[in-house]
């Protein structure tokens, strides 16, 4: 029997706890709960309730306040959001979908804005499937539908991961990750002995968060195969180098997966493709680049190689990532130190056809990699930026 305040096993259909949580919050207008606070009361996982939280937040259907441990409050919307746990249908956040009946009945239509990450950066949401990217990432979390995303490196795939999980805890992987990376290992305490520290795998499986396998095809097949038992019907795992303890999975745990095709050894195996149910190919949105005042010079250029990539007559082209360090390199070193640098960062193979777009699109006559030049002469390395030496000239008269 499961009593209040005891972690309850069984799944919630997607939107359940939400509505709990709603419920709660809604029949205490004038309280401010934390997470412990609701997951005692609803016999939920911290990690279960957090993510209901935050959704509701992000959704404007609760407040969260606090300066240091999160505390969460009931808004205007709060009580309409405890009514039903069904997830809005496809289309409902839509721009299209804003008929003037649904931008009465349904305030939660709106287009969302801006959104900041963990790290303080701005994630700007795009379309997926008629919905803003963090939202259908959300509603394939609610119904435990794993994701794969694949493309270049530098279109923003966990950029997007961050933005749409706040509890996200992240793999970086490479082909030197091993299962002690996923699961956890023994680690010498400073008293000398040996005590075993759990990795991020069973952190986000007892804690009930999602969890990015970021370079996933670079990890060995072996490796992987650890996780696949928390991903499936089982949703538990055995620690064998931890006297075989199970873990089991809380509501909430999730797996998204990161794929770049283009990586050398990047391998999606039959076994691992069959994992995610959803896959979805990410690049980089020039438009955006170009909201976002980047050179529309560079971006042309930038969208004239990633078709040529396309097209299979080139390996490379800026991506988003590129595109933002052009535009921080310009700021401070100038535009043609910019280009340079745009082209000294493609792959050697490539960086000729990178030079040449850069050369018709922006006009100069020629365009290397940024180097270093011949050495300045003694005085010219004191002067401060801007200075054009007359006061030297004055003395030396």
């Amino acid at each position: 029997m499961t009593t209040p305040g005891t972690p309850t096993n069984a799944r919630t259909k997607g939107g359940e706890l939400r509505a709990k949580v709603a419920r709660l919050l809604a029949d205490r207008p004038a309280d401010t709960l934390t997470i412990g606070d609701m997951a005692r009361q609803l016999g939920h996982s911290h990690g279960a309730v957090r993510n209901a939280a935050l959704t509701l937040v992000r959704r404007g259907e609760a407040a969260q306040g606090g300066t240091g441990q999160p505390e969460f409050g009931a808004n205007s919307r709060t009580a309409d959001a405890a009514q039903t746990a069904v997830i809005s249908p496809p289309g409902t956040h839509s721009p299209r979908a804003q008929t003037a009946t649904t931008r009465t009945t349904t305030p939660a239509a709106a287009t969302p804005g801006p959104i900041r990450r963990a790290g303080g950066q701005i994630y700007h949401p795009r379309e997926l499937a008629d919905l803003p990217d963090v939202e259908a990432l959300n509603r394939l979390r609610d119904a435990d539908v794993p994701v794969l995303l694949y493309g270049p490196p530098g279109t923003g795939k966990t950029s997007l991961v961050e933005a749409a999980f706040p509890d996200l805890l992240t793999v970086a992987g490479d082909g030197d990750t091993t299962v002690g990376d996923l699961i956890g290992e023994y680690t010498q305490a400073d008293s000398g002995g040996y005590v075993f520290q759990y990795g991020p795998l069973v952190t986000a499986m007892t804690e009930g968060r999602a969890l990015l396998v970021d370079d996933a095809t670079l990890i060995s097949p072996k490796v992987l195969a650890a996780l696949y038992p928390a991903m499936d019907g089982r949703r538990q795992i055995q620690v064998k180098a931890h006297n075989g303890e199970t873990i089991k999975a809380e509501p909430g745990f999730y797996v998204v997966a990161g794929h770049n095709p283009g990586v050398h050894g990047a391998v999606l195996t039959e076994a691992l493709a069959s994992r995610f149910s959803v896959q979805i190919q990410i690049g980089t949105d020039y438009d955006l680049a170009l909201a976002l005042k980047i050179d529309a010079r560079v971006v042309r250029v930038a969208r004239n190689l990633a078709h040529q990539v396309d097209l299979g007559e080139l390996g490379w082209a800026p991506q988003l990532r590129e595109l933002l360090s052009y535009q921080k390199t310009e700021a401070v070193l100038g535009t043609r130190a910019a280009l340079a640098n745009l082209v000294g960062i493609a792959p050697e193979e490539d960086r000729g056809a990178v030079a040449d777009a850069v050369i018709k699109a922006v006009g100069v006559k020629k365009i290397a990699p940024l180097t270093l030049g011949k050495q300045l002469p003694a005085s010219a390395a004191r002067k401060p930026p801007g200075s054009t030496g007359s006061a030297h000239r004055g003395r030396s008269r």
